[in-house]
């Protein structure tokens, strides 16, 4: 009996042809919209927490705050200095600080010129290390750079492609920074962050020498001895350093952060667009709802003296009712599972195009099964509800007056 109902209500479908797919389009957007952005979201937000799983939970990262776009602490209204990494070292429970510079430069190589990020590398080899674990780098191809290797650079990996420079820079090569030569000692493996493919390393006393810097220091990096109070460090630090420059709570020029709060920060960020995502494409569903209620009803109009002849030769009320809520559902069910294939189709569509823009893998698409399965749930349940009214409606027609239409 059920099979039956399900060969009527496909064959009533077909009938309609071309008003039964412009009835599924809202579904259709709806759930492409949906299941595109949140695999998109999901997989940016899978990235993200692999790098920051990558960071070891016993460093802090103490910076000041900036009033423009770029690297940490250069667009500071009060940039951090020695003072305030002597001040961090002193803390209880604060095993090693290193101060760090980034600043943005001119690069040239091959007649060709360029802008990209330089850091620093400390004056010795502990912090040398401690800072390469942090970053957690490695070079593809010559060496990491030591604290000493002065007059020498290593390259994020987007230096390397043709497109930069015009040709290839390799190991070996030398290159102009700031209008002075230095020379390549190695070129990182390509990452998953941008900045970190864009990076230039060097000594901080070449940096230092190169831009003219004093005792500024845009990043401090402290390394806690006990992972277990890393936050109750983090806040001796914010208290020491409010103190020291005679701050309120709230009104701090610098910032202190783990990288699960960090983590935790981007999280909510992620979270509040899926949910944005969500709710938009949910305007798209009822629309979609609304256009399968019309569709229903218009077909218990068209179909009254079919359903009349039903009912004479024994259908019941609840036969009737089965049959609408049945193509309802297969319009919602359908609709939603085209929806989800071209919203995977969009996801990978959309993060080839921004992979391939920037050069590198930052985007990539994460299938979520339960999602897909309960976004065509989703769609099922809306073209079931929206078929209630009209299924009921379908129900109670008198015999008598539904033969003679």
């Amino acid at each position: 009996m059920l099979s039956d109902y399900f060969s009527l209500a496909l064959s009533n479908l077909k009938h309609r042809g071309i008003r039964s797919w412009l009835t599924m389009l809202g579904i259709f957007i709806g759930i492409a919209a949906v299941v595109s952005l949140i695999s998109l979201g999901q997989g940016l937000q899978t990235a993200i927490t692999g790098q920051f799983s990558t960071l070891s939970v016993d460093k802090l990262v103490i910076q000041s705050a900036s009033t423009s776009f770029g690297p940490p602490g250069s667009f500071a209204v009060r940039k951090l200095n020695e003072h305030d990494l002597k001040l961090i070292e002193q803390i209880q429970g604060v095993d090693m600080a290193i101060g760090r510079l980034l600043r943005i430069a001119k690069i040239e190589y091959n007649k060709a010129t360029s802008f990209g990020y330089l850091g620093s590398i400390p004056d010795s080899k502990e912090k040398t290390d401690l800072v390469y674990q942090s970053m957690n780098v490695k070079a593809s191809s010559g060496k990491l750079m030591n604290y000493n290797d002065y007059g020498k650079v290593v390259l994020g990996s987007n230096y390397v492609k043709e497109d930069s420079f015009g040709k290839p820079i390799r190991v070996g090569s030398k290159i102009k920074i700031q209008d002075k030569e230095f020379e390549v000692v190695g070129i990182l493996k390509e990452s998953s962050t941008f900045q970190m493919n864009m990076v230039i390393l060097m000594t901080e006393k070449d940096m230092k020498g190169l831009l003219n810097i004093g005792d500024e220091i845009d990043m401090i990096v402290a390394k806690v001895q006990d992972r277990d109070r890393i936050n109750e460090i983090a806040k001796n630090i914010e208290d020491k350093m409010r103190k020291d420059r005679k701050e309120k709570v709230g009104e701090e020029d610098f910032s202190v952060q783990s990288p699960e709060k960090a983590l935790g920060a981007v999280n909510t960020i992620l979270n509040i667009i899926n949910l944005i995502v969500a709710g938009i494409a949910a305007i798209s569903l009822l629309v979609g709802g609304i256009g399968i209620m019309n569709t229903m009803y218009t077909s218990v109009l068209e179909r009254t003296k079919e359903i009349g002849v039903m009912k004479a030769v024994g259908a019941q009320n609840k036969n009737i009712r089965t049959i609408f809520l049945i193509e309802s559902g297969l319009l919602g069910s359908v609709g939603g599972v085209i929806g989800a294939l071209i919203g995977l189709g969009f996801a990978f569509l959309a993060s080839f195009a921004a992979n391939t823009a920037l050069g590198t893998t930052v985007i990539s698409v994460q299938i979520s099964w339960h999602l897909l399965l309960a976004s065509v749930a989703f769609s099922l349940g809306i073209g079931l509800i929206s078929g209630i009214l009209p299924a009921i409606q379908a129900s109670k027609l008198n015999i008598v007056d539904a033969i003679r239409k």
